[in-house]
């Protein structure tokens, strides 16, 4: 395209512009954005407009550069016809007047250029968001996509970086700290020149915190200024990929286990997104920070919960959770249903782990409430006569059946602990049927506490119900090689092989006895990434991870706090 209008814009080192819109730049992938600051292209720009609201006002000025590595590939300048008159107060202070803006090219007809010399760019600016803005409104006239590139705001780097260093973060005063060749003076090209070398002094001052890669500069300004900040340089090493990361203190202890998909990023979100109340006493008691790289984001999660579980960080609250609780249906002449902390191959039927005893007894009062077994604790012999008497409290108020007073004999008993038994097992819905029809019948007669409490039981009690289905499910096959989108997984009765070398066929679990919570953790890590896996391939199976038996209630979907 010839520019021979002396109004026309004004581009050095660039190849002509697009008379089609272009097409929004794609979002960058992890690599992309842990590209080398050194590699990275940056299109630095600054407006002149007739005002400050781009709704109301118009650009009357665009100047610009691009910048890789230093060197200047190219500049972008140009004056633009508003259509409308300069205020005077804007002609005071950038000296542009009507007489100078009334020949030159409309933003239709500068938009293009500008859009094809930003192309694959990173955009920066002093005061991004400004020029931004104007930007988009003039894309969003003209049939433009908005602009999608991403953003580095030197007010906001230098906020980080110099803010205690400077008394205030206009342009002119960061270009007299850094001594810049070329002083702004609200000229569009002259301003833009200003940013460019202002941005680079950033640059060296960020490479202190090491920033060496694009996601770190644009994750920089988020970053809090806190003691702990000089110990971004400990993230220098850490590569852009998936793998756990262990915090260690000076005497070499694990403080904290963690994955990630992006090392690199997530360590770094610790000195910046991360909120929680602990993280700063974790960063003052760091030292050192190791990692190990992974294939893929699920076999990080399965390091990091077998380091959590070995080790017992101190700042893991995973690693603090109490001994496990399981639901047992007592193996006695009447059975009950109790909480305990130990499961045992001993006849009783089991459900659990629960992460809480306050889950365990939700899901034990779920059940007292779809089946009257007795509450009470009274041990009654084999052979034992039956003592008649007054019932306990609660057989009296009629939600249980109290044997031990004669109310019922051990055959219509034995037929209550069947239905019992039979919907912790083979038939869940003896269990939960009951359940939802108190809830709705507690709902119409508008007792929402009593039906909201209901509730939760019944989801409690069918997500440990959906638990158990899945950890069996995976328990019975005895070694099974699947190929996925994460590449080769070998399960040996549900645990993941890491090391397929060291890989062996232990002796089969007893099913009838739950798993402990280290094992059950892991049974549901890989439950869960299998639902979710999009492609998945049997390789080889030796046994069935699979289960005949009918679904569990629609609310073991439902989130109990």
């Amino acid at each position: 395209m010839a520019l021979t209008s002396p109004f026309a814009p004004t581009l050095s080192g660039f190849a002509a512009a697009p008379t089609a819109p272009a097409a929004a730049p794609r979002q960058q992938s992890f690599d992309e954005l842990g590209t080398p600051l050194a590699e990275v292209t940056f299109v630095v720009v600054d407006l002149e407009t007739t005002g400050a609201s781009p709704r109301t006002e118009a650009i009357t000025e665009i100047g610009a550069l691009r910048l890789r590595g230093g060197e200047l590939l190219g500049t972008f300048e140009t004056l633009v016809n508003p259509g409308v008159p300069v205020p005077p107060m804007i002609t005071v202070l950038t000296g542009i007047t009507d007489a100078m803006l009334l020949p030159a090219p409309k933003i239709d007809e500068v938009l293009p250029a500008f859009l094809e010399f930003a192309h694959g760019a990173v955009i920066v600016g002093h005061n991004v968001r400004f020029d931004v803005s104007f930007l988009d409104a003039a894309c969003d006239a003209l049939g433009y996509p908005r602009l999608a590139h991403r953003r580095v705001d030197t007010v906001a780097l230098a906020r980080r970086l110099i803010r205690d260093e400077v008394p205030n973060l206009r342009l002119s005063t960061l270009a007299r700290h850094f001594r810049t060749a070329v002083e702004p003076v609200h000229r569009a090209y002259a301003d833009a020149a200003a940013t460019g070398e202002v941005l680079h002094a950033l640059l060296e001052r960020a490479a202190a915190y090491g920033v060496t890669g694009l996601d770190d500069l644009v994750a920089l300004p988020t970053m809090r200024a806190h003691p702990s900040a000089a110990k971004l340089a400990l993230t220098a090493k850490l590569p852009r990929r998936p793998g756990v990361y262990l915090f260690r203190d000076r005497a070499g202890r694990v403080l904290y286990v963690g994955k990630a998909t992006n090392l690199r990023a997530r360590v770094r979100s610790y000195f910046s997104t991360e909120d929680r109340r602990k993280v700063p006493q974790l960063l003052r008691e760091t030292e050192r920070i190791e990692h190990r790289v992974c294939r893929s984001p699920f076999e990080a999660a399965i390091r990091e919960l077998r380091l959590i579980q070995r080790l017992a960080p101190r700042f893991n609250r995973a690693s603090k959770s109490k001994r496990a609780s399981y639901l047992k249906l007592t193996a006695e002449r009447f059975p009950r249903i109790v909480v305990t902390h130990v499961a045992r191959a001993d006849g009783s039927s089991y459900l659990g782990p629960f992460r809480s005893s306050a889950a365990a007894h939700r899901a034990r009062e779920a059940i007292e409430d779809a089946v009257p077994l007795r509450r009470c604790g009274t041990r009654i012999g084999q052979n034992a006569a039956i003592e008649c008497g007054p019932a306990c409290v609660p057989a009296q108020l009629g939600v249980a059946t109290c044997p031990c007073r004669g109310q019922v004999d051990d055959g219509e008993y034995a037929a209550l602990a069947d239905v019992a038994r039979r919907g912790l097992g083979e038939d869940p819905s003896l269990l939960c049927d009951p359940l939802e029809a108190r809830m709705r019948r507690l709902a119409d007669a508008e007792r929402f506490e009593e039906a909201a409490a209901t509730r939760d039981r019944l989801a409690t009690l069918a997500q440990a119900l959906q638990r158990r289905r899945a950890m069996d499910a995976l328990r019975r096959a005895a070694r099974i090689v699947l190929e996925a989108d994460d590449g080769r997984l070998v399960l040996v009765y549900g645990r993941v092989v890491l090391d397929e070398s060291k890989a062996r066929v232990d002796r089969a679990p007893d099913l009838s006895v739950p798993p402990a919570t280290e094992e059950a953790d892991e049974l549901m890590l890989v439950s869960r990434w299998l639902e979710k896996a999009r492609h998945v391939r049997c390789e080889h199976a030796i046994g069935v991870a699979a289960s005949q038996l009918p679904p569990v209630s629609d609310y073991a979907r439902v989130r109990v706090d």
